[in-house]
């Protein structure tokens, strides 16, 4: 579509000029190099490469085509200093966004040199009344120049912004496989409350058989067995109700939890370790009420991805505090090691922005990628917290989330 539209609009100039304006250019030879584009463009639509995405060889060759194309009708109607000498950067600014730096940055530099060939040896414009003087000749390398730079920067730019949409869609996914085992167990929840409700009729008719076979057998090993059918039954029903039952009512401890909980729960696989002490710290006003937060996994999984970073860099103490008011909650994870350094300090929390060390210079063997931060940054995000990176007055780093007490407090409901 994109070299039809060129084409087009190639061809609309060339009629312009050389029909309506008769200014002496080859317009036959023009005309050819449009018609080489359109034949290109038409065999590629019907051929069966056309029934699949391109490959990335392919999409090289066919801008490169383009490219090659538009320097030649340049080269016909005046060269870099044809206004339309811009268009050259069109298949640049494709390539950077469509395709790999190696193979865009390729496109780029035969942009390039098309552009210092059509400066060193187009001929004149046949309507610049001009002789080819020193300063003539300075102008058109200039505007040579200035193209090149332009295709520099727009090929660098658009390459730049699709490197940096693509990672952030894979870290996006990383979150989503994060929430995904958690989900699961949700829907395993419903599942389990579903099937509760439907097995309890069939139970119940068991019941009611269970006792008439024992009350009308005779006492003996028959009559016990159907006694212990009944008790089983029972025992199941109960199984089924407290199933039933709404996790608000039947699991306050494992869907509620202290905020000493959440803090405890998350430094607890560090807190066996001999090289870094872990300590968790609860503070608050004594005239404010510590709240009950609701079990939220992408919670508890960001604060420990924070504990871990921290694990890795702590000299020998890490501390985990956990503070509120009547209006707000804050988790800090405090370590004792290096610090943030400056250059990551500012872009901490963006994906593939890392200083961690590699395997062996990490206690957990875990190879920073720089996706942690961004996932667990992005996640507490959604739960309504303000996420914040720094380093301590004299050494460590310190990140804290801070959220509305509402956005986390489980509040007692009437029923």
């Amino acid at each position: 579509m994109l070299r039809t539209t060129l084409a087009g609009g190639q061809l609309a100039v060339l009629l312009v000029v050389w029909r309506v304006l008769h200014w002496p250019i080859h317009g036959v030879t023009c005309l050819a190099l449009i018609g080489a584009s359109l034949v290109f463009n038409t065999a590629i639509a019907i051929s069966p490469a056309a029934q699949r995405n391109a490959r990335a060889w392919e999409v090289l060759g066919q801008l490169a085509f383009d490219a090659v194309q538009l320097s030649a009708l340049l080269s016909l109607t005046g060269g870099d200093l044809n206004p339309f000498a811009l268009m050259l950067i069109m298949p640049v600014t494709i390539a950077g966004g469509a395709l790999s730096p190696r193979y865009a940055f390729a496109l780029c530099g035969l942009a390039m040199l098309l552009t210092l060939l059509l400066a060193i040896f187009a001929p004149s414009p046949t309507w610049l009344a001009l002789p080819p003087t020193a300063a003539y000749m300075r102008f058109r390398v200039g505007s040579a120049v200035a193209l090149i730079l332009g295709m520099a920067f727009a090929a660098g730019y658009a390459s730049w912004t699709s490197g940096e949409s693509a990672r952030k869609e894979l870290a996006l996914h990383v979150t989503e496989t994060v929430l995904a085992r958690e989900q699961r167990l949700s829907a395993l929840g419903a599942l389990a409350a579903a099937a509760a409700h439907e097995l309890g009729t069939p139970l119940a008719t068991i019941t009611v058989v269970a006792k008439e076979m024992a009350r009308e057998a005779a006492d003996g090993p028959m009559a016990d067995d159907a006694w212990l059918l009944v008790e089983q039954a029972q025992r199941c029903r109960d199984i089924l109700k407290r199933l039933a039952e709404t996790p608000e009512r039947s699991d306050v401890v494992h869907e509620r939890m202290s905020l000493l909980q959440l803090v405890r729960e998350v430094v607890e696989p560090f807190a066996g370790s001999g090289d870094v002490r872990v300590e968790a710290v609860v503070t608050g006003p004594p005239s404010v009420a510590a709240p009950d937060l609701w079990r939220r996994p992408e919670v508890l999984h960001a604060v420990a991805a924070f504990v871990e970073n921290a694990y890795d860099f702590a000299r020998a103490e890490i501390l985990v505090t956990a503070r509120f008011d009547a209006d707000t909650i804050t988790i800090e994870v405090r370590d004792d090691g290096p610090g943030f350094a400056p250059h990551v300090l500012a872009k901490l929390g963006e994906p593939y922005v890392t200083s961690r060390p590699g395997a062996e210079g990490s206690r957990t063997g875990h190879i920073g990628m720089g996706l942690g931060f961004f996932i667990a940054k992005t996640l507490l995000e959604r739960t309504g917290a303000r996420v914040e990176f720094r380093n301590g007055p004299k050494v460590g780093a310190i990140v804290t989330a801070r959220w509305p007490r509402v956005r986390m407090e489980a509040l007692e409901t009437a029923i």
